[in-house]
């Protein structure tokens, strides 16, 4: 136990004599995280639109005007033919195109439906999708008012048999705001990226200056030399998410709902599995620059991608969804999301607690055991 203890407190001197480190571990993830934070932003606050009005009347000019005053919509242009619409669409100049047709208000004082054409900028089809819902929203407010108008006018009852009216209430994330839902999962992401590319980086670089073979002809034992290389990242990577979470709450203002204990527990065992992927990668690579390559090519993207940090894992293929359930980020992101945003706890995230420990633990060992091989 003391000769780990002595190579612990090496490995942090080691540490001291490095600033680089320091800022790699306390500064580097404020900064990526208000960067990622920001820049992870799906939502689409203003739908610049193009209107091509063919009926020039008042009616029509109130309802550009009422769309813009709906807050979701700007008027980029009046077009005053198709080939403008389609110019402006095509540049991305505009995400959508109204077209309202000719005799609108006629129509509409008749009492009759009025079509109008709405046409989309479907190359972004997150956007596509958000400005057609705003559209849609806007359209039933509006025809709603055009309703009241006709019956206080004709002075007639008019109402709507046999309707459902839905009091809609959003949970854990009342603005709907992307960004909350991100940052949470950036955490996790940060964590993987310090732990993982620490580790290897630092085992591989022991090799390049010569002082590994060093270490092999002491009477250090293989575990112990382990332990004493792995115990440092482990509360380094504590200490990163202390400042990360710190970091989301005076920038972004997301409080952690739930226990703070379960969430050092559940990252001491994704800490694990990033030990174990790192230890894995040093013994693989013989210079720092192939170490980072691997770490970042052949581990971090694919765990990015495929764990649900920025797409849904159910709407992957099924061959990917079942490679999701090997990766440790997919359990990760699953738990600090439930305790940061929802504020749940082991009671519902037990599971993948568990999976995500096995996964560690069984990462690490082999890993261990392949560095073993390496150093006999």
């Amino acid at each position: 136990m003391k000769t780990i203890l002595h190579f612990i407190i090496k490995e942090f001197k080691q540490f001291k004599r490095d600033p680089k480190m320091f800022a790699l571990i306390l500064i580097a993830p404020i900064f990526q995280l208000t960067f990622l934070g920001y820049a992870a932003n799906l939502d689409v606050e203003l739908v610049k639109i193009c209107v091509y009005d063919n009926d020039l009347s008042e009616r029509s000019r109130n309802f550009v005007s009422e769309l813009e005053s709906s807050g979701y919509f700007q008027v980029y242009e009046y077009a005053n033919n198709y080939d403008k619409l389609t110019e402006l669409l095509e540049k991305g100049k505009v995400v959508t195109g109204i077209v309202i047709p000719k005799d609108f208000e006629k129509i509409l004082g008749r009492g009759e439906t009025a079509s109008l054409q709405a046409i989309f900028d479907g190359s972004d089809g997150n956007k596509a999708n958000i400005s057609g819902g705003y559209l849609v929203s806007f359209l039933n407010l509006y025809s709603s008012k055009i309703l009241i108008e006709a019956k206080n006018r004709s002075g007639s009852n008019i109402s709507l048999f046999n309707s459902i009216k839905a009091e809609s209430r959003v949970w854990y994330n009342q603005e709907m705001k992307t960004r909350v839902f991100m940052v949470p999962g950036i955490v996790g992401l940060l964590l993987m990226i310090i732990t993982l590319i620490l580790t290897s980086l630092a085992v591989v670089k022991e090799k390049e200056i010569g002082t590994m073979e060093q270490l092999i002809v002491t009477p250090i034992r293989s575990y112990q030399m382990i332990v004493g290389k792995l115990v440092p990242f482990s509360l380094l990577g504590l200490v990163s998410v202390v400042v990360v979470i710190t970091a989301m709450r005076v920038i972004f203002d997301i409080e952690v709902r739930g226990s703070i204990v379960f969430l050092f527990v559940s990252s001491f065992a994704f800490i694990l599995s990033t030990l174990g992927l790192g230890l894995f990668i040093s013994t693989v690579s013989k210079t720092q620059q192939q170490a980072m390559m691997s770490a970042m090519f052949v581990v971090m993207m694919p765990m990015m991608f495929l764990s649900g940090f920025a797409f849904p894992i159910e709407n992957m293929p099924k061959a990917l969804q079942i490679i999701t359930h090997i990766i440790p980020l997919t359990y990760f992101l699953t738990i600090i999301r439930g305790v940061v945003l929802k504020g749940i706890g082991i009671g519902e995230l037990w599971q993948d607690l568990a999976i995500l420990f096995f996964i560690g633990i069984l990462i690490l060992s082999l890993s261990v055991l392949r560095f073993r091989k390496r150093i006999d």
